[in-house]
């Protein structure tokens, strides 16, 4: 920030004060008494020529420029440093896309560019200063980000006029008398910069750049009320035109206020769409937008706190006016009792995208303002050709291979839903997991899918015909093998039911405080029927491949699956977070830096309210990558509300540590644990004994 060294006018030229030239330099212009079409456009960036063809397509008998018309000349390129000299390339239309490329190669350094590049590529405003363009209508236009700032200097001392050419600044101001409608044209160019708002670069008096760069100054904003106090006439409509937006800078939004302004008109977002809103239609309630207002403010202030002293000892009296009308639209924050702004509903603003890529039409007629805003968007034909192969799967998501019958049943005529076909090595003999009931009516042989095909006598003629006694004796050695099978199945799955059982004797708490396992972790149980008795052989491997893991063990239960105590996978990147006081998903994204920091999912434990139960929220964060997770980390300790924050890497043990479970996954605390569930409304009943616990657990 070079406001320390060279505060408020810290121009190295001597300073010109603003006796020196007219305070208001205002014009009326009638367009058309009876009917007007005025094209609003932003960053034309040098493509002046443009302006023609915009304003005859329009049918537009004015044009309104909101900033980077492309204020550039020969001389200019010697005052732009390299930064922005690429940058100007970069988004220059007037540079075809394939040399474009070449400029911008990574190996072409700011040397080669600036050899290579001459002021035709960046503007044509060297052709409309010599006559060989003109402009067809009249064209309103403040300057923007990027501009050279001695050239609007010679716009401010008359030495540069141009025909149908007017800039918009803080002293000069125009009415267009169009369609009934007196349109008041107010303008502040620059982008807003908060530490450069004492630093006038190059610039004299209220204007300020530098190296092909401008931006807004504090005694710009206060010349520009000055300006707009002394034209005011209540019979006229207040339209304020800006290259920074009201909607992201508190500001640009104050100064609207005090300007009494009844529409705005920006741009410098560079979005495809062009926005169009008031205050009331994208805030909750008046305390968002004095929110918004007041944070404007508080960058404000840091500035000035630090400058202060030293811009005292160095305006004169008149800048000292100017400064203090600043000032009072730093302090505009409307207030939350009082009365209800105006401006809130009622004062409307337009954010443009750039030329290139849409425009707004104010069509005028019988005192009423109509809109008609043009965008070019985004471009969504590339989906119609995407392919699975290049979708990117959604995180910790899982794919079921088979459809969910229950949630999901066929309806009357309708066509049921195939399968995805089982990874087998025999896809002929695959019987469909979903079996038709049995009818007790013999199925047709060459209907079943079943049958198996005629074996072959190795010489590639099949085999013949097994008598009746062979098929039986063929059919009776099947089903001792698939009854020996089942049998061996059964009892791997009980064994693996006393394991889990015994694993949940040993800790209730765990079971107890184990989430319940999500769509995204755990595929849903698919119904299968049971087997077909036609006597016909049936394959063991596929069936079995379906049922494992989607079926309760064939036991003498009642049917209900005995609950396990795995637990669902733990996101990779996640983070157990102790908060110091009850706070919502919102303010833990804020903690962590909010959108940009990463945070892909926010889960809170269950919080009852009981003299037992903890006494600070506790909760899980998700990351999308380790990296940002990493980051999260580093917040361990920092302040929040009136306490801090302990942020450590998350494991299977927080929970239970934090409600006071001792010892290990199967030793001691056991009846302790379920004592306190009990009391916080975590277990069903009144609080158990140690016993009571271990057999409620069983069960």
């Amino acid at each position: 920030m070079n406001s320390s060294s060279r505060p408020a006018s810290s121009s190295t030229r001597p300073t010109v004060s603003p006796n020196s030239r007219p305070q208001v330099n205002t014009h009326t212009k009638v367009l058309d008494t009876t009917h007007g079409r005025i094209l609003c456009i932003a960053d034309i960036r040098g493509r002046l020529s443009g302006l023609n063809d915009l304003a005859r397509e329009a049918n537009a008998k004015a044009i309104i420029h909101t900033g980077d018309f492309g204020f550039f000349e020969s001389n200019s390129l010697d005052r732009i440093n390299d930064r922005t000299l690429r940058h100007l390339t970069m988004y220059s239309p007037l540079i075809p896309s394939t040399q474009r490329s070449h400029f911008l190669a990574p190996d072409n350094t700011s040397q080669a560019i600036r050899a290579t590049v001459d002021i035709s590529l960046l503007s044509e405003f060297p052709l409309l200063l010599s006559g060989q363009l003109k402009l067809s209508v009249p064209v309103y236009t403040v300057w923007g980000a990027c501009e050279d700032v001695v050239i609007l200097e010679k716009f401010r001392a008359g030495i540069y006029n141009i025909d149908n050419l007017h800039v918009l600044d803080e002293a000069t101001t125009y009415c267009l008398d169009v369609g009934g409608v007196k349109l008041r044209l107010l303008g502040l160019g620059g982008a807003l910069v908060p530490h450069k708002m004492f630093d006038n670069g190059d610039g004299s008096a209220t204007i300020a750049g530098g190296q092909g760069t401008m931006w807004t100054t504090a005694l710009q904003i206060g010349e520009l009320v000055d300006t707009a106090q002394r034209v005011f006439d209540p019979t006229e409509t207040r339209l304020l035109v800006t290259h920074a937006s009201p909607g992201r800078e508190g500001i640009m939004a104050q100064l609207a206020l005090v300007l009494k302004a009844d529409l705005s008109i920006s741009a410098g977002l560079h979005f495809r769409y062009a926005s169009s809103y008031n205050e009331f239609s994208v805030q909750s309630d008046l305390e968002g937008f004095r929110h918004k207002l007041i944070a404007g403010k508080e960058a404000f202030d840091k500035v000035w706190d630090s400058v202060k002293q030293q811009v005292d000892t160095v305006i004169d009296e008149h800048q000292r006016v100017l400064l203090d009308k600043a000032l009072s639209v730093i302090e505009r924050v409307p207030n939350a009792q009082g009365p209800e702004e105006p401006s809130w509903k009622n004062c409307w603003n337009w954010n443009l995208c750039d030329a290139a890529f849409g425009s707004l039409v104010l069509d005028v007629k019988d005192g009423r303002i109509s809109a008609e805003l043009k965008s070019q968007g985004f471009n969504y034909a590339y989906r119609r050709t995407a392919t699975p192969s290049n979708v990117v799967p959604t995180p910790n998501s899982t794919t079921s291979s088979l459809p969910n019958a229950t949630s999901n049943p066929p309806t009357k005529g309708s066509t049921p839903v195939q399968a995805e076909k089982p990874l087998s090595p025999h896809p002929k003999e695959i019987r469909s997991p979903l079996v038709p009931v049995a009818s007790g009516k013999e199925t047709p042989k060459e209907s079943s899918p079943s049958t198996p095909a005629p074996k072959s006598n190795g010489s590639g003629t099949p085999a013949p015909p097994l008598d009746k006694a062979e098929k039986e004796k063929q059919k009776r050695k099947e089903k001792e093998k698939e009854k020996k099978e089942r049998k061996d199945r059964e009892r791997t799955e009980a064994k693996e039911k006393e394991a889990s059982t015994s694993e949940e004797k040993a800790d209730p708490a765990l079971n107890a405080l184990a989430p319940a396992p999500t769509s995204a972790s755990a595929p849903t149980p698919i119904p299968v029927s049971a087997p077909e008795q036609s006597g016909k052989a049936t394959p063991e491997a596929p069936i079995a491949d379906v049922r494992d893991g989607m079926k309760s063990p064939t036991t003498d239960s009642t049917g209900v699956r005995t609950p396990t105590s795995k637990r669902s996978s733990r996101h990779p990147w996640t983070l157990f977070v102790k908060l110091p006081q009850q706070s919502t998903e919102a303010d833990v994204r804020s903690f962590f830096g909010g959108e940009t920091a990463g945070v892909t999912k926010v889960t809170f434990l269950p919080f009852k309210g009981s003299p037992h139960h903890r006494a600070r929220p506790l909760a899980y964060v998700e990351f999308g990558d380790d990296e940002t997770m990493k980051a999260g980390l580093d917040k361990n300790d920092e302040k929040m509300g009136e306490g801090t924050v302990s942020v450590q890497i998350a494991t299977d043990r927080e929970e239970r540590a934090d409600r006071g479970v001792r010892g290990g996954p199967r030793g001691r605390g056991r009846g302790f644990a379920a004592r306190n569930f009990a009391a916080a409304g975590l277990t069903r009943g009144t609080p158990r004994t140690n016993g009571e616990a271990r057999e409620s657990a069983a069960t």
